[in-house]
């Protein structure tokens, strides 16, 4: 109502993102979107009158949305803070803790993680796998103060809301150590990156994707000088002391086993110079304790993401072999 009344609510056909919603104040009719990781985009027409919902137009897809279930659950991360995470698994999954499982974040810029349509993650679960996106602090899923709970000097709650996620997901018997990979693009690199350095038993494979790895000189390259209202700056005594402790470059040691890892990264990234990455594969394949493969994927003509849908798909096609030759996985193509 005008006065800011709830009349009622729209019921929703799953867990998912609405948007959209709109129409003429007589209309008898409005008109909304809807989507979520196994459901394809689709407008729905709303009947004012009668509070129904009907399908106006849908995506059409190649699998059964019906065959997956998306869930979202709530656990505490090390300072007690209750973190959402959404899972999405094939219905019948059995928890053993062996199923491969995809977990992946982003954290920071006031950014929010919504359920969203996302078919590149079918691969994964029709081989038995389970995807997790947790809503970590330093994204904007609850307003500014969770934003401002993951930058500057709590930036290192964004890294342990992420690993808690692993060890719910490793407690609950989704999957295990050795069966975990964990993925991040951008300030989602260096997420990976942290987490990896801080906790290299927990994850079974790392994918840093064009990530901010030197957090002491990222703010000397293009436009790194942008990002220190959400870091700070090494040039900041006090600010180069909580840097120094996280940054994933210098955190990584001698005779420490980490897990296998793809660092992926582009030849023209202006935004997140490929010397993050280059830096941080180099000193990882010299400290390297163990066997496990370390590797960097150097997209050509491409910047801060795949420059064309073929060469997003290859690189994709990269890491999930990679996942799955590490995890032991026969994949099941249809």
């Amino acid at each position: 109502k005008p006065d800011g009344q709830l009349i009622r609510e729209i019921e929703l056909p799953a867990i998912g993102t609405a948007a959209g919603f709109g129409g003429w104040r007589d209309d008898k009719f409005i008109f909304y979107t809807f989507n979520s990781f196994n459901y394809p985009p689709t407008i729905y027409k709303y009947d004012l009158a009668t509070g129904k919902s009907e399908i106006f137009n849908q995506q059409q897809v190649k699998f059964n949305p019906q065959d997956y279930e998306v869930k979202q659950v709530f656990y505490t991360s090390r300072d007690g803070t209750k973190v959402p995470m959404f899972i999405v698994y094939r219905k019948g999954l059995v928890l053993n803790g062996k199923n491969p499982t995809f977990l992946t974040a982003y954290g920071g810029f006031n950014i929010s993680l919504l359920p969203g349509f996302n078919p590149s993650i079918v691969p994964i679960l029709e081989n038995g796998g389970v995807f997790a996106q947790p809503n970590i602090r330093g994204g904007g899923e609850y307003g500014e103060n969770w934003h401002r709970a993951g930058m500057l000097e709590n930036k290192q709650n964004v890294f342990d809301d992420f690993i808690a996620a692993a060890e719910y997901l490793i407690k609950e018997k989704y999957t295990s150590p050795k069966d975990l990979a964990i993925s991040g693009a951008s300030n989602g690199g260096l997420l990976v990156g942290a987490a990896m350095t801080q906790r290299p038993e927990l994850f079974g494979a790392a994918f840093p994707a064009v990530g901010v790895m030197d957090m002491l000189r990222y703010h000397k390259f293009t436009v790194g000088w942008g990002w220190m209202v959400e870091y700070g700056s090494s040039d900041d005594p006090e600010q180069f002391k909580y840097l120094i402790r996280y940054s994933p470059l210098h955190n990584i040691k001698d005779g420490v086993c980490y897990p296998a890892t793809m660092v992926t990264t582009a030849d023209h990234d202006d935004r997140v110079v490929p010397a993050h990455s280059f830096k941080f594969a180099a000193t990882l394949q010299e400290k390297q304790a163990c066997n496990n493969p370390v590797l960097i994927r150097i997209e050509t003509r491409s910047g801060h993401g795949s420059s064309n849908i073929t060469k997003a798909l290859d690189e994709l096609t990269d890491e999930y072999s990679f996942m799955f030759k590490i995890m032991g996985v026969k994949p099941v193509y249809e």
